[in-house]
């Protein structure tokens, strides 16, 4: 594919996607009036549909090249290269394989698909669990997310968190949600039934790092990464009660951490809750009480607002029926 664009404005290229460089060789003359730009910002200019750590990896990959070389991110353009995107390199074998694992589909369509997660479902393929993941399973349900990277998965949920995800099925909607994530724009609510009474509504803004001593926990560290989470009462019962977070930020852990760090942690959670409480009923719930019932954001093709409420698991819906409780999202 050859397109000139010599003495053209960034603006006028209203029709051509860097995502065709995927499949096929293309050529691109680089515009008079990009001299003395960085050739990582002029890409960033050209194709501001993918991210700037996009383009630099397939610089790095040698996928882009100006005037037949590999430059460098801060290699400098005067305007009239001939710029050649390569196709990317044939999938090689890897241990992310495809599995026939059932999904609960919410929403999909050529750009998103949007899953309620069940809860003991492991997000991503890591340490202890190489096989059995939602990645695996996408890669059996949609086959081309094996050229996404982490097949389109932007966001994630802990293995004992149930409730909705997003996950993108191509790069311009992956980068976009990933935009959308980092201006915090992506709205996402979740139900967690915590010990004790909250007054709230409330928020706990406290940064969040690695556990100083303890490195597979995460804790409230100064000095750590800025970490916001805003509650408001839904239900109050006799000894715990069910709120409502709202995510501003997305750490490892967020309402976890959290809640547990103003003395309210998380029914169930087997890491920063309590060994025993004074209910047995809580004691035997098998996992932190944490549902992601809300997901809203701006479709990245459409432009459209969208949302999406997944209700309560039967195990948290039997628990909190089990107190007296009676809140339905």
């Amino acid at each position: 594919m050859n397109l000139d664009i010599d003495n053209t404005r960034v603006n006028e290229l209203k029709d051509y996607s860097l995502a065709e460089a995927a499949d096929s060789r293309t050529e691109v003359m680089i515009p008079r009036d990009f001299a003395g730009m960085r050739i990582d910002q002029a890409l960033a200019r050209l194709f501001p549909e993918h991210s700037r750590s996009r383009l630099q990896a397939w610089l790095r990959d040698g996928r882009i090249l100006v005037d037949g070389g590999s430059p460098d991110a801060k290699h400098k353009v005067w305007g009239g290269e001939r710029l050649v995107i390569e196709p990317a390199p044939e999938p090689q074998a890897s241990a992310e394989a495809a599995e026939d694992i059932p999904l609960h589909i919410v929403f999909e369509d050529e750009a998103l698909l949007v899953i309620d997660k069940p809860a003991g479902l492991v997000v991503h393929p890591g340490s202890g669990n190489w096989s059995g993941t939602l990645l695996n399973a996408l890669l059996h349900h949609a086959p081309a997310l094996a050229g996404i990277p982490r097949a389109g998965i932007v966001h994630r949920l802990d293995k004992d968190t149930s409730g909705l995800l997003v996950v993108a099925k191509t790069l311009e909607a992956q980068t976009d949600l990933i935009r959308q994530l980092q201006a915090r724009t992506v709205k996402r609510h979740y139900l967690a039934l915590v010990h004790g009474g909250v007054k709230g509504p409330g928020e706990v803004d406290a940064p969040i790092a690695r556990h100083p001593t303890q490195r597979t926990r995460m804790a409230v560290v100064g000095g750590g990464r800025q970490a916001l989470t805003r509650y408001v009462v839904r239900e109050r019962l006799a000894r715990t009660t069910l709120v409502e977070c709202r995510l501003e930020t997305g750490r490892t852990h967020q309402i976890r951490v959290h809640m547990a760090h103003i003395g309210h942690p998380l029914v169930g959670d087997p890491v920063y809750g309590l060994k025993r409480s004074a209910d047995p009923l809580l004691d035997a719930f098998s996992r932190q009480a944490l549902h992601a019932f809300r997901l809203g954001l701006v479709h990245p093709a459409s432009g459209d607002e969208m949302a999406w409420f997944a209700p309560l698991p039967d195990d948290f819906s039997v628990l909190l029926h089990s107190l007296g409780g009676s809140f339905k999202p």
